[in-house]
C-alpha cells in the first residue's frame, strides 16, 4: 500500500528532536542521532534518494524512446525491487532507535510496498503489462524522491520550503493514485492467483494447515476500505499543523 511517505503515518525525520512529558510533568526533549547516526542516515537518504532518481529517469527515457507509456515496468524493474527493498533497513533503523519512529508501524508500512513487489508484481508476471502498474510505480518514485530528500535535508538541517511543501501537498495526488494503481494490479492478479493456486496450501499435509492466497490477496484489498481515508485525512491534518506553522513563522 502507497503509505503517506506516500501512504504512511507522518513520523518525525530521521535526526530530529522529538518532545515527550518528563515523569516530573515538565517537557523534555529526546536527543536526535549521534554524529555517527547521522553520517549514516545522511548516506542512507543519499542514496535511495538517487535510486529513486534513477528509476525516475528509466522510466521517462523509455517513454520517450518507446513513444508510448505501456509496459514500461520492464525497464525499471531490477531498480525498482533493489531500491524499495533496501527500504527494509528503515525497520532496522528504528529498532536500533537512530530513528524515533515505531517498529510496528514501520515494518507494517515498508513490508506492504514489499509485499506488492514481491508478492504480487514480481509473482505475478502476466500482471507486469498492466498499467496499473506504472500508476502506483510513478506514485511511488515521485513520492519516495521528495521522501528522502526531505530527509536529507533535515538531517543537514537546511530544509528548503519548496521540499517541505512538495511532501505535505502532493500526497493529495499520490496517495490515491498510489492506492489506484496497487488495488487494480492485485486485482489482476487474482485469476492467474486462482488459476495456479499460487502460494496455497491445501490438505491434507503434514501440518494440517491450509492458505488460500487467493482469499489472502482479497482480504488485502479489503483492508484498503478502513486504512486509507484514516491515512489520508491524518496527512491532511499534518498539512495544516506544518504548512499553517511556517506561515505563522514567515508573518
Amino acid at each position: 500500500m502507497l503509505m503517506p511517505r506516500g501512504r504512511r503515518f507522518d513520523m518525525p525525520s530521521p535526526g530530529t528532536a522529538s518532545v515527550r512529558p518528563a515523569e516530573n510533568g515538565s517537557q523534555k526533549k529526546r536527543r536526535g542521532p549521534g554524529a555517527l547516526a547521522t553520517a549514516y542516515l545522511v548516506i542512507y537518504n543519499v542514496v535511495m534518494t538517487a535510486g529513486w532518481l534513477v528509476i525516475a529517469v528509466g522510466l521517462v527515457r523509455t517513454y520517450l524512446n518507446k513513444g508510448s507509456y505501456h509496459n514500461l515496468y520492464y525497464s525499471i524493474e531490477r531498480p525498482l525491487k533493489f531500491f524499495q527493498t533496501g527500504a527494509l533497513l528503515e525497520i532496522g533503523h528504528c529498532a536500533v532507535g537512530i530513528v524515533p519512529s515505531s517498529v510496528v508501524l514501520t515494518a507494517f508500512q515498508v513490508m506492504s510496498r514489499v509485499f506488492l513487489t514481491w508478492a504480487v508484481t514480481h509473482s505475478v508476471k502476466e500482471v507486469q503489462n498492466e498499467d496499473s502498474v506504472l500508476l502506483f510505480v510513478a506514485a511511488w518514485t515521485i513520492t519516495e524522491i521528495i521522501r528522502y530528500s526531505f530527509y536529507t535535508f533535515s538531517l543537514l538541517n537546511h530544509l528548503p520550503y519548496i521540499i517541505k511543501w512538495a511532501r505535505y501537498t502532493l500526497f493529495i495526488v499520490l496517495y490515491p493514485m498510489g492506492v489506484t494503481g496497487e488495488l487494480l494490479t492485485i486485482y489482476a492478479a487474482l485469476p492467474t492467483v486462482k488459476k495456479t493456486g499460487l502460494y496455497s496450501i491445501s490438505l491434507p499435509n503434514k501440518y494440517n494447515f491450509s492458505f488460500d492466497y487467493y482469499t489472502f490477496l482479497i482480504l488485502v484489498m479489503i483492508s484498503y476500505i478502513p486504512i486509507f481515508p484514516q491515512l489520508y485525512f491524518h496527512m491532511f491534518h499534518q498539512r495544516r499543523k506544518v504548512i499553517t506553522t511556517e506561515h505563522k513563522k514567515s508573518d
